[in-house]
């Protein structure tokens, strides 16, 4: 399997100011009725990124350790999470992966995934996350994204166009837009018990955050690519040709998953 480690790389800045974040308070009124979610609970955050799914575990007072194998977004994580809560001992981030966390044995009741789970080894992550979770614990999956498509023909074509900017002006988007779907399939990665609720919303983006945002993703040609430049004029007239006064609305699913593991 390809290693996607390094996808962020020179993208932290831009995922961590222009990212959506997830809404605290349905995951964590989610968890803890699903799964009876109590601050007790330790957390291992994997594949954390710039730490917005362990910021809303840290601020339920869990105790949280960051699994991030990129560099960049560990910084980003660290800067902006590390002076108040690492002080206080709530969070603790580690230079390691989903397929091999480094933790201990049963060492955490609750395995927290944000819009990283599509990357991962799936075989290898599944007997890690067996190893490190307590018997009976839970993984928590949060992810929100645009949707894929729409019954109104004018939103449908902003949908396609967007679709069509990354397959055609992007990097590798053809080949890795299929783990997307991860999401709405996720009794694949677990045959137990299994919860999840999707909620429906919106985004209103001006032009720097579209901008800001459609850079932070990983099949997005960076500063130094060559099609850098064709990319940046796609965009633009993407954002022109959908835009609204100056704001682009965009229809976001946001899927809040938690599910464990038969015993098999």
């Amino acid at each position: 399997m390809p290693d996607h480690t390094q996808r962020f790389t020179g993208r932290a800045e831009d995922y961590d100011r222009f990212r959506q974040h997830y809404p605290a308070d349905a995951v964590l009124d989610r968890l803890r009725n699903w799964c009876g979610l109590t601050p007790a609970w330790r957390v291992a955050d994997i594949g954390a990124g710039t730490g917005m799914l362990a910021e809303i575990f840290v601020a339920n007072g869990n105790p949280v350790i960051a699994i991030e194998p990129n560099v960049d977004m560990r910084h980003a994580m660290h800067t902006r999470l590390a002076p108040t809560h690492m002080r206080e001992g709530y969070l603790r981030i580690v230079d390691a992966t989903a397929e091999a966390t480094g933790l201990p044995d049963a060492s955490v009741e609750l395995i927290g995934v944000g819009r990283a789970l599509h990357w991962f080894d799936r075989e290898r992550a599944t007997d890690e996350f067996r190893r490190i979770l307590v018997p009976g614990g839970w993984v928590a999956v949060v992810a929100l994204d645009r949707r894929r498509g729409s019954d109104d023909p004018e939103l449908n074509a902003q949908l396609a166009g967007f679709e069509a900017l990354l397959a055609n002006s992007g990097t590798d988007y053809n080949q890795v837009r299929g783990g997307y779907r991860t999401y709405e399939n996720m009794s694949e990665w677990f045959s137990g018990e299994l919860y999840q609720s999707q909620i429906q919303g919106t985004r209103d983006l001006d032009w720097e955050t579209f901008r800001g945002h459609t850079l932070s993703l990983s099949t997005a040609p960076r500063a130094d690519n060559s099609n850098f430049s064709e990319f940046e004029s796609a965009m633009r007239r993407y954002f022109e040709s959908y835009a609204h006064n100056g704001i682009l609305t965009i229809p976001i699913t946001t899927w809040i998953t938690a599910a464990r593991f038969d015993k098999s």
